[in-house]
């Protein structure tokens, strides 16, 4: 294979799965000999030995990630449904996919690529050169309004120089454009298949979309023509469910094979007991975000923003609404997952440095605003972050907001807000969050836009210097507050494999997943080796 243009970091070990910290927390009731808050739609007489049920929590409204931002709908289409010309490896390494090769002009602006053959969507329509011309140029046309699109910005053009034979010139070199490809940009589709992207999403992935009810579950079926190798189950269904407890009573009375993401830590303690249940836990790219709205008051001012840097107890976050469960990155937003990934000593807790800088601002009794979505983690962080910052001086009264789609409407879209909190699972986004002044963050800093630029268009061997630089620059401004490298809990039934839970991009890989593994030996030689 060619050399690629980004260098994989070294593989990162799965995140150690902590002492669980609960006091004074409560644990919520668990119902074993009921199914209080299930909603599986589900019908029981069409399961197979070959089915798979898995719980995740909030559900998307659209299966279109070409118009809705977030990751909930490219963490089960991608690599599901869709899939595109390369894939991203555990090791934040890129792998050939529907590309068999690829190679790369001396001048790193010429990509061209060899097309698998044989390859058909679900529709019926071949996959080839023109299809992906269609998908390329329709990511960088107004088809697509998810922000993520950008990442396309720097093509100049594409031609099918062949059937099986792709041709993309960038107007300058890129070392991100080819990673990002692995990404939810870089899905393939066909023109005949587009129409209904919101409900019935055609690709050439191991999986078809069966059946989907809108906020409830979403069903896939083993897609038959797949080109690759099969899918180990035939259908699998993810069922969503609003509240944690709920998806760990279906777990407990076998409604669901797993839940993936578990958004409350804390009911581990109990599952734990259950020696037909597994707990793993894996790394992310995911960071949980303080946002501080850079162009408001008072988060205008660099001090107020650096004293909630030292207000906040990271690690107390960490073990008091997270279980333990996570790691501390000392607030630099760069996940282990990234090869930039350094670890800050910039804002110890310091409860003094952070009053006298409010004093320095003028700002010693200082009344906010804290817009929290409507997730679990969310909840639970903004109270203890509210008690941190009323320790220094700082009143931030905790207001609710419905996720996703108030949440994404008033906080995302139109930056009416103050301060923020949300997981950001996009993998390698620090150009996006951190390089874009229009963006929700509103971080507008000409130094940090230059680093990112110059690390992604000088050569691959000075891109992490330059990356680390930014990512020093950006917790020097304290553009936001990175309370915790996000980790995925992941509770299965011991007879369930091949479920992932090390998760590098916002993919969930579902075609491995079975129930028909032998769960004793194996599952033991996991435990002992986490």
């Amino acid at each position: 294979m060619p050399e690629q243009q980004n260098t994989p970091p070294p593989p990162v070990p799965p995140v150690s799965r902590r002492s669980l910290l609960f006091a004074g927390m409560g644990l919520p009731l668990l119902l074993t000999s009921c199914r209080a808050g299930h909603t599986a739609i589900a019908d029981p007489a069409e399961s197979t030995a070959g089915s798979v049920t898995l719980a995740l929590a909030g559900g998307p409204a659209s299966l279109d990630f070409t118009r809705t931002d977030g990751v909930a709908i490219p963490l089960v289409l991608m690599g599901n449904v869709y899939e595109g010309l390369v894939r991203i490896n555990e090791s934040g390494g890129l792998d050939p996919l529907l590309a068999e090769d690829w190679t790369v002009s001396d001048d790193r602006r010429t990509y061209t690529f060899t097309l698998r053959q044989g390859v058909a969507f679900s529709n019926g329509a071949p996959f080839d050169a023109e299809s992906a011309v269609f998908s390329i140029e329709r990511v960088r046309s107004d088809a697509w309004t998810n922000g993520l699109s950008a990442g396309m910005d720097v093509v100049a053009s594409v031609t099918a120089e062949d059937t099986h034979v792709l041709r993309v010139e960038l107007s300058e070199p890129s070392n991100r454009w080819l990673w990002s490809m692995g990404t939810l940009i870089g899905a393939m589709m066909t023109e005949d298949g587009v129409d209904e992207l919101a409900t019935a999403p055609v690709g050439t992935g191991p999986f078809t979309v069966d059946r989907w009810a809108r906020g409830q579950s979403l069903r896939f079926a083993a897609n038959k023509d797949y080109w690759g190798e099969p899918a180990a189950s035939d259908s699998v269904t993810v069922q969503y469910y609003a509240d944690a407890t709920a998806s760990t009573n279906a777990l407990q009375a076998g409604d669901v094979d797993a839940v993936y993401d578990m958004q409350s830590p804390e009911l581990a303690t109990v599952l734990e007991r259950d020696d037909d249940l597994v707990i793993e836990t894996g790394a992310t790219s995911g960071t949980v975000l303080l946002s501080m709205n850079n162009r408001v008051a008072p988060f205008d001012d660099l001090r107020v923003r650096q004293a909630v840097m030292y207000a906040v107890d990271r690690q107390a976050v960490i073990d008091t609404a997270w279980g333990g469960f996570g790691d501390d990155s000392g607030g630099a937003p760069a996940p282990p997952t990234d090869p930039w990934y350094v670890e800050s000593s910039r804002y110890p807790h310091d409860p003094q440095a952070a009053r006298e800088l409010l004093r320095e601002a003028g700002q010693e009794d200082l009344h906010i605003t804290f817009k929290v979505p409507t997730r679990p983690y969310a909840q639970q962080i903004s109270e203890i972050v509210a008690s941190q910052l009323r320790d220094v001086g700082i009143v931030a009264a905790i207001e609710s907001v419905e996720f996703p789609a108030l949440w994404l409407d008033e906080v995302f879209t139109r930056h009416d807000y103050q301060m923020s909190v949300i997981v950001h699972a996009e993998a390698r986004d620090i150009p996006v969050l951190y390089g874009n002044p229009d963006y929700y963050l509103g971080y507008d800093d000409e130094r940090t836009r230059e680093l990112l630029a110059r690390a992604d268009r000088e050569s691959p061997q000075t891109q992490t210097e330059l990356m680390r630089a930014a990512v020093d620059r950006i917790v020097d401004q304290a553009a936001s507050d990175t309370l915790f490298v996000f980790p995925n809990i992941v509770v299965r039934r011991r007879g369930l494999q091949g479920l992932p839970s090390r998760r590098p991009t916002d993919e969930l890989l579902l075609s491995a997943v079975t129930n028909r593994g032998d769960p004793s030996q194996e599952d033991q030689a996991q435990e002992d080796g986490s």
